[in-house]
């Protein structure tokens, strides 16, 4: 996976805010500036986990990826297995503050919970250290006093008292405020209480708060009261002071617990507050972030228990008001006009990256955007073609031009998989039939002719349905297979079949043999498929991969290095097959004008389990919560008992209002947000924050269009008569708080042009060394005309016309400094506006 360009940062919350007013240049108002987080990689494999205690000592494994103690992703189960292997992409947007990224390794039980083998846990401020490569982690021992989030509001003072006998004591006053952020127990909001211990030497005294129910933001608001003894040396003069050899031995402890009722009670976590804090000011208020106990995860000796191979890809990213990044995008835009296309702003980046995957997701996007990337990608794509000798070569390297494409056919051409291929490989996935037709593999009892015929039904039935998709194929995908088409023909005018293989390198080799064998990296499966599907999956991806090449080239012969694979092939050795290819590959290539059936399906959104509260009243008269399946296309929003039920409730897109978040204290569930339509509001959980997350997200941008969309909405339900939020006691009362703001980017492709900018503002940060170095290169052909004495210097960079590229160099360095100063304005606000002990920024640890 790419590798993570994190732009810089403070220590304050990453909480965005949509932009509002128009500041000065250099003088914005942090409120105006969105800070948006993402991660992205991928769940390669463990090893050498430890063997289950029995005489089946193989286990049954998943992964799981939690933020804090908050599981926001799964893998799916790899069976019977001390080594599994996972190989699962994973993406999405973090909504909120995180303290630990921890990933765990699971033991699937059937019967009882599924055991937790040990966990690879990495601190936010960590992640860095290990972006854009492979690494294996050693997992570490899960120990539940280690398991811990959240953060808890105290408040110290220090009275003087005079005791009844005339003696002069100190009273130490501890307020506990509130707590927020604990973690869900069981999957519900805990019942959570806290004690609070005065600590010393001597001395342990201990107290204990109420118990809050249901809530995982508790306000205890609770005043306790510790006598402190005064040495014999106390005189008037030291006013309020604690003496030295007293304060340095005491400490407020306070631990959070979970009420357990029946069960034993579950440790939420700790602070330790030395009362020396109080050495200089009578009084002390501060948010600290919970911490493991001292003996947490810290035994002496534990067994090897495995490790685990992850690719991490975290970022964060500033995102300044839109007119900041006017000059770095008209640079960018212009780069497909730019001669030769090497000395362009957009190709530079991609040569100074450390990895080009990191410029093409964000260069693509803004591209595809602004309708910029068809003569971009035909620029880069021409640069390929003088460096391919070979017409059988054609686009088969991993340059900039073809990682460009891959990433366009990936964005545009989701929906056009999901009407290809989806309902296929669900039949596949869902199926038991063995297609195994290597001799070594198979198992006992199977029949090598029944499981050809197997794979030939799935191959022709795949086959048949892909080289009839062309009217459903995206115009932008056709306007570039177009392109190559040209442009190969021209580079190999004698190669009559060259025209056909410049297409099908990526449509066939880079698109669907890709997805077909990946499903869920293209989202058309909810997780990797299992070992028997996979091979499956993988023996057709083989073959239709074979079908379109061996089809465009019209070769005699296969390139299958298998014999039994080549026996195989022998099937679709017909002519049939060789001209439905060309067929198919002439139609999404052709300038003539289509009718895509994209217009006349609905596009499908996203779909996925989550609990809805209930419309009507149960026969009790209560309402409650149910689990549904949710589909959402282009025109409606349904619910279903099951995947694939006809829908119980329906909501036209058109009627949908508003989509806002849902107060926790509602219904005391988290994660929980509102849509709002015609009818009553239907109130739906989602499963974790990343969830409810894209939710809200899709469905926002989905409706952002809809007339009489609201201005203002109440962010509480309504119950027994009134909102909860505001008191009003008509349900059709005005909402109480304004609406979100709109959302920027288009629905099928889902593009925020300026956080793409800032990531590529942040890429060019992160190289301005190899860019220096590029322009030295520059300077250097331009004097001696040609490399001299060290090429290694430049002979990495493609330089074509060093005058050109050395003026690019120089505007893309301009823009990034003018950039720079409203980052730098933009952080100092942020630090000194973020107390070091406000909520935002919560201490860690002891203060001393």
């Amino acid at each position: 996976m790419a590798a993570a360009a994190a732009a810089p940062a403070a220590a304050a919350s990453s909480d965005a805010a949509t932009a509002t007013a128009e500041p000065e240049a250099g003088d914005e108002d942090s409120r105006d500036v969105r800070v948006l987080q993402s991660l992205r990689g991928k769940i390669c494999e463990a090893k050498n986990l430890l063997p289950y205690l029995g005489p089946n000592k193989m286990r049954d494994c998943f992964c799981t990826i939690n933020l804090d103690q908050e599981e926001v992703y799964r893998t799916q189960v790899v069976e019977k297995s001390l080594s599994p292997f996972f190989s699962e992409e994973f993406y999405f947007e973090i909504p909120r503050t995180f303290q630990y990224l921890s990933f765990y390794v699971y033991d699937k039980n059937v019967l009882q919970r599924d055991l937790r083998i040990g966990k690879v846990a990495i601190k936010k401020e960590d992640l860095c250290n290990h972006s854009g490569r492979e690494t294996w982690f050693s997992l570490q021992p899960i120990d539940s006093n280690s398991e811990v989030q959240g953060k808890v509001h105290l408040e110290l003072k220090l009275n003087e008292l005079i005791t009844e006998n005339g003696t002069v004591c100190q009273q130490l006053v501890v307020h506990v405020k509130a707590c927020h952020g604990l973690p869900l127990i069981n999957g519900q909001s805990c019942d959570p209480y806290a004690t609070v211990s005065l600590v010393g030497p001597s001395r342990n005294d201990q107290k204990k708060t109420k118990v809050k129910k249901k809530t995982s933001n508790p306000q205890f608001n609770e005043i306790f009261y510790f006598e402190v003894t005064r040495s014999s040396s106390y005189t008037r003069k030291s006013q309020f002071q604690v003496e030295e050899e007293d304060i340095e031995k005491l400490e407020i402890r306070i631990d959070l617990w979970n009420n357990g009722n029946l069960v034993q009670d579950v440790f939420l976590g700790e602070i330790k507050v030395p009362v020396n804090v109080l050495r200089n000011d009578a009084s002390h208020q501060a948010w600290y972030l919970l911490q493991p106990r001292d003996n947490g995860n810290k035994s002496s000796k534990t067994d090897d228990l495995g490790s685990l191979r992850l690719n991490i890809c975290y970022t964060e990213d500033c995102v300044l008001p839109s007119e900041y990044y006017g000059p770095l995008k008209t640079l960018l835009l212009k780069s497909p006009d730019v001669q030769p296309i090497s000395a362009s702003a957009a190709y530079i980046l991609g040569e100074i990256c450390r990895d080009k995957n990191d410029a093409v997701l964000p260069l693509v996007r803004l591209l595809l955007h602004h309708d910029k990337l068809v003569p971009f990608a035909t620029a880069v794509a021409e640069l390929d073609l003088k460096d391919t000798q070979d017409a059988n070569t054609i686009f088969r390297g991993n340059s900039l031009a073809t990682r460009c494409l891959d990433e366009m056919m990936k964005i545009v051409g989701r929906h056009y998989l999901k009407v290809t291929l989806k309902p296929i490989l669900d039949e596949i996935c869902e199926s038991s039939k063995s297609c195994e037709i290597d001799p070594i593999k198979l198992k006992e009892g199977d029949n090598v002719e029944n499981n050809k015929e197997n794979l030939r039904y799935y191959v022709d039935k795949l086959f048949s349905t892909i080289v009839k998709s062309s009217m459903s194929c995206p115009t932008v995908m056709c306007d570039i297979f177009y392109s190559l088409r040209q442009m190969a023909t021209q580079r190999f005018p004698n190669d009559p079949h060259v025209q056909y293989s410049a297409v099908s390198s990526f449509v066939f080799l880079r698109f669907f043999a890709v997805a077909v064998v990946s499903p869920h990296t293209f989202h058309l499966r909810p997780h990797h498929p299992d070992p028997q599907t996979i091979r499956t999956l993988t023996l057709i991806s083989k073959t239709i991969q074979t079908l379109g090449s061996w089809g465009s080239l019209s070769k005699s012969k296969s390139s299958f290095k298998e014999t039994f694979m080549c026996e195989f092939f022998k099937m679709f050795q017909e002519e049939g097959y060789i001209m439905a290819v060309k067929k198919f590959l002439d139609e999404i290539s052709s300038t003539e004008t289509k009718v895509s059936s994209g217009t006349s399906e609905p596009v499908h959104l996203k779909e996925g389990e989550m609990y809805k509260r209930a419309q009507g009243r149960t026969r009790i008269g209560k309402k409650n919560f149910k689990k549904r399946w949710f589909c959402l296309t282009s025109r409606e929003l349904t619910y279903h008992r099951q995947p694939g039920k006809d829908a119980i409730y329906t909501i036209p897109v058109k009627n949908i209002l508003a989509v806002e978040k849902l107060e926790e204290s509602s219904f005391n569930k988290k994660n929980m947000f509102q849509v709002i339509h015609t009818e009553k509001p239907l109130y739906v959980q989602a499963n974790n924050c990343v969830e409810a997350n894209e939710w809200i997200d899709v469905l926002c941008r989905v409706s952002r269009c809809n007339q009489n969309r609201l201005s203002s909405y109440h962010p509480s339900a309504y119950l027994n008569g009134n909102w909860l939020c505001c008191l009003e006691t008509s349900e059709n009362a005005l909402g109480c708080r304004p609406c979100t703001a709109g959302v920027p980017a288009d629905i099928q492709i889902d593009i925020d042009e300026d956080r793409e900018t800032e990531r590529i503002y942040s890429l060019f940060t992160l190289s301005l060394l190899k860019l220096q170095k590029m322009e030295e290169a520059c300077g250097t052909i331009a004097v001696y005309q040609g490399p001299q004495k060290e090429p290694d210097d430049y002979s990495n960079f493609v330089i074509e016309d060093s005058v050109t590229t050395f003026k690019t160099i120089q505007q893309i360095k301009s823009v990034v400094e003018k950039l720079d100063e409203p980052h730098e304005k933009y952080r100092k606000k942020r630090s000194s506006s973020a107390k070091y002990g406000s909520k935002e920024n919560p201490i860690i640890g002891k203060t001393f």
